[in-house]
């Protein structure tokens, strides 16, 4: 089952979605909001899995699904949490600026609570007022989740995963060394995230889905050109489960917490930093990570962080070559 938000009010106006992402059915009959859904999940997700069935048989009224017109799926969330899985991505980072790599990224999750207050729709500009801020994509897959009790096992955990979606996580990563100095987290660096047209019921992703993991292809243009092909379910040190019971390690989690895996990140197959598709590799999903090779390589970074104009397309396809999850399509600054 595939469900959407179209742009409507601040929470949007909940749709069932066709598997081909063509059109979309109303919901609001069962529920007004995927945040309302999500509250009230044991006693509305048959209406809305009937739903999608009818819609598949094409014996409802339909509305053809632009997602031009799509909010984010949550517009807004009670909790939104970033971690970082891949902790290949931390590690690369770290090396660039000569900072030791502890042990325990290994064993013990980073994850950081962004602002969820308001969210980007998946085709809204990229607002940005400086340039000099230093702005970046970050290609994740993300997991909505129902009620999470306080120490949740990994098993439970996974059992509260309701949708899975992607995201542009956006940074600005010139004001994060400032902020993280302070010792007191990110803030201003971390402006609004945009979220893809659809999420998706994890039985719907069939085999695609296992081991707390999604296993496709994360696709990341760049201005047109391929830019990022990073295998999703490889170089995930930590799984979704993993990541979920660690949030409520000391609370429990509201239905409709948001957890972000981090940066998409592959080593090459020999080991090494990946290498840029152009010359073969699986690429990058941010512009930090290929910035953080450069320095290794050649002493400083030679790519830069997106401009106003820029383009950056983000999106996970199937094995006819389209989209799961529709496509984050955004210009910086439109």
């Amino acid at each position: 089952m595939k469900l959407a938000s179209l742009k409507h009010g601040r929470d949007g106006k909940l749709v069932v979605v066709s598997d081909d992402l063509a059109w979309c059915a109303d919901a609001t009959t069962i529920a007004p909001t995927l945040q309302a859904a999500l509250d009230n999940w044991d006693q509305v997700e048959g209406d809305l899995r009937n739903l999608a069935t009818d819609l598949g048989h094409e014996t409802i009224p339909m509305l053809r699904f632009h997602e031009r017109m799509a909010a984010s799926p949550l517009p807004r969330a009670y909790q939104w949490a970033d971690g970082s899985a891949y902790v290949n991505h931390v590690a690369l980072v770290r090396q660039a600026r000569g900072a030791e790599m502890p042990e325990s990224f290994w064993q013990d999750p980073l994850m950081y609570q962004g602002g969820s207050d308001g969210f980007l729709g998946p085709r809204d500009p990229i607002p940005l007022a400086d340039e000099a801020w230093g702005c970046d994509l970050e290609a994740e897959v993300v997991v909505v989740t129902g009620d999470v009790p306080l120490g949740a096992s990994r098993e439970e955990a996974l059992a509260a995963v309701r949708l899975v979606g992607l995201t542009n996580d956006v940074s600005l990563r010139n004001l994060i060394p400032g902020e993280l100095a302070k010792g007191f987290g990110f803030f201003q660096s971390k402006p609004a995230s945009a979220f893809s047209p659809v999420f998706v019921t994890p039985d719907a992703l069939g085999d695609w889905w296992r081991d707390g993991k999604l296993h496709r292809k994360l696709m990341v243009d760049l201005n047109g050109k391929p830019f990022g092909r990073a295998e999703a379910g490889e170089d995930m040190t930590f799984d979704f489960g993993t990541l979920i019971a660690h949030a409520a390690k000391t609370r429990a989690l509201g239905a409709g917490t948001i957890i972000g895996s981090g940066t998409v990140s592959n080593r090459d197959a020999d080991g090494g930093p990946g290498k840029p598709v152009s010359e073969g590799g699986v690429g990058y999903s941010c512009l930090a990570e290929v910035r953080t090779i450069e320095t290794i390589r050649g002493g400083k970074p030679e790519t830069p962080f997106l401009k106003v104009g820029d383009t950056v397309r983000i999106w996970a396809e199937d094995d006819r070559h389209h989209a799961i999850f529709g496509v984050i399509e955004q210009i910086v600054g439109g």
